[in-house]
């Protein structure tokens, strides 16, 4: 499948431990011709850090639900309990193998996330799903889309 470019304001932040992940979103990114503006963070911790002292504003925040030092869901917790961070106004999505319903109801219930998608094993299904979430930002009117 032929996917056409997209733009982007700011850096697409990636929260994810696995290397193995990150090098196939790497691909995948490099594909569709955006590698340049993500950032993989490993660790939440560092991602929080990063956020809290880059001004920069990112686009969207894709993350893994399970993460060392703090969950994926401790995360965007503690994304939501500050305020500063709250104004940056960042798109939220959880991409995660788990996907527990337990998990789900808790992320759209207690958090302001925007999707929660599932890995997929298939490459091509990955891929899809990642320009899917990446084309809907792309389009969407919020806060960080001027």
């Amino acid at each position: 499948m032929n996917y056409p470019a997209l733009s982007m304001n700011g850096p697409i932040l990636i929260i994810e431990d696995d290397v193995d992940d990150q090098f196939i979103f790497s691909k995948i990114f490099s594909e569709l011709q955006i590698a340049d503006k993500i950032k993989y963070f490993s660790n939440p911790a560092k991602a929080l850090a990063f956020l809290r002292e880059d001004p920069c504003q990112p686009f969207l925040i894709i993350c893994d639900i399970n993460l060392p030092v703090m969950s994926g869901l401790e995360f965007k917790t503690a994304i939501d309990r500050d305020p500063m961070l709250r104004t940056k106004s960042i798109p939220f999505v959880f991409l995660s193998t788990s996907i527990a319903q337990k998990m789900v109801d808790k992320a759209y219930k207690e958090l302001t996330i925007q999707g929660f998608f599932q890995k997929s094993d298939d490459y091509e299904d990955l891929k899809r799903r990642l320009y899917s979430i990446l084309d809907y930002w792309h389009h969407c009117q919020h806060p960080n889309s001027y």
